[in-house]
């Protein structure tokens, strides 16, 4: 049976009022209520004009939605992704530029994430993954996100494609998944710790007397843009991106796919059973729980979304997560189906600034899922750990995931 979500908390449930003028993406109560919110908008008003954070718009439509990401001349990043706008420049490069400056950024970073790039990877990856397991497996329970899912993407990121030093690589981490958490009180100075920590791998770098790790660190140091040497602030901005945008994103996705998992036992037997679905189970899952599920553009010039006039200078925010349960879009669009003829999801952007990482991103998944599944059995989620909630971001993320197993031996055991 494939039914739209019922709401989790129905004292927190969000009028049909709230919906039409008050959409709030940082609310909690949407956090706790998400898709189930998003379905009726999708019913009764795909574009909506909210009146919250000086008033934007908000498409949930598949079509809506692909239009205004493939859009850019139209719809714009330059002024930011974030409503509201925040209010200090944030230097995320190549993400709050259009082309054609963004092309110039987007093709350097793109090719050291290609398949082949990526493959590399995947025994250095695989050995992080057991070793994460191991340090739990014996236990038969965890808190996931602190375990697990926050330290993959970070470490592996750090270690293979950053060659940071190994003696920092946990420190690092540290510092950047507090930086990529929402809300956390140190996450300011672990912004800028992050910032100092890129300005002294590139002074190392430059130092190095032509040694080059011929990595995307010496790539976007030795680069030109427009003609003339890339500026250390743009350096900056495009290594910190590179960090901060897989962290959360990869997390809340192992997150939400765990949930899922345990909630839905089915899913797991069944991959075990058919190890060769895995690759497109993971897009099936990225549809129905995408860990990036909204981002906003400004209009360029007036225009027109579903019958209503946008205005330049106007804010849209776009939801991923809606296209991605859009009835027009995917039959039977809340259930779980890895036999789909054609899964068509969003979760990766869509347009010129779809995710530079997605490869790195599928492998990372991929890898902790099989090991996830061949040696974590019998996953359930902790007495207590309902109602799951999520930061209220425009990531979809779980703050605590405790689970329960049945205990399983260190692979070195």
């Amino acid at each position: 049976m494939d039914a739209p979500p019922t709401a989790t908390e129905p004292d927190e449930a969000l009028t049909d009022d709230w919906c039409a003028h008050h959409f709030d993406h940082l609310s909690p109560a949407l956090g706790a209520n998400l898709h189930e919110t998003l379905a009726r908008m999708r019913a009764d008003q795909p574009v909506a004009w909210s009146e919250e954070h000086g008033g934007f718009w908000v498409v949930t439509a598949y079509e809506d939605v692909l239009r205004v990401a493939q859009d850019w001349e139209t719809f714009s990043s330059a002024e930011g992704v974030n409503v509201p706008r925040s209010p200090v420049k944030v230097n995320a490069i190549p993400e709050v530029m259009d082309p054609p400056e963004h092309r110039q950024y987007k093709r350097l970073i793109n090719a050291f994430f290609t398949p082949k790039v990526v493959a590399r990877h995947e025994d250095a990856t695989r050995a992080l993954v057991t070793r994460l397991i191991d340090d739990f497996i014996e236990d038969g329970h965890c808190e996931l996100m602190d375990a697990f899912a926050k330290p993959l993407p970070g470490l592996a990121f750090f270690e293979q494609v950053l060659h940071a030093p190994a003696d920092r690589v946990a420190e690092l981490n540290e510092m950047a998944t507090i930086a990529s958490t929402p809300g956390h009180p140190d996450r300011p100075q672990a912004w800028a710790g992050m910032a100092g920590w890129i300005g002294d791998l590139v002074a190392t770098r430059r130092a190095a007397n032509g040694e080059a790790l011929g990595d995307v660190v010496d790539a976007v140091i030795a680069a030109e843009i427009d003609g003339r040497p890339i500026t250390d602030e743009a350096i900056t901005g495009v290594i910190q991106l590179l960090i901060l945008g897989g962290l959360e994103t990869t997390a809340g996705a192992l997150g939400q796919f765990v949930v899922r998992f345990c909630r839905e036992p089915e899913i797991p037997a069944r991959l075990r059973a058919e190890p060769d679905l895995l690759p497109t189970a993971i897009e099936e899952l990225l549809r129905l729980d995408p860990p990036f599920i909204a981002i906003a553009r400004t209009a360029t010039r007036d225009t027109e979304i579903g019958g209503h006039r946008i205005e330049a200078g106007q804010q849209v925010l776009i939801s991923f997560a809606s296209a991605n349960r859009d009835e027009g879009e995917f039959a039977c669009p809340h259930a779980f189906d890895p036999d789909r003829s054609a899964n068509r999801h969003l979760s990766f952007g869509a347009g010129p600034h779809r995710c530079a990482g997605s490869n790195l991103a599928r492998m990372n998944l991929r890898i902790a899922l099989e090991e996830l599944l061949a040696r974590v059995h019998d996953v359930r989620l902790a007495e207590g750990a309902e109602p799951i909630r999520y930061h209220s971001v425009l990531n979809r993320s779980p703050v605590a995931v405790p689970i329960e197993f049945t205990p399983g031996r260190r692979s070195s055991s």
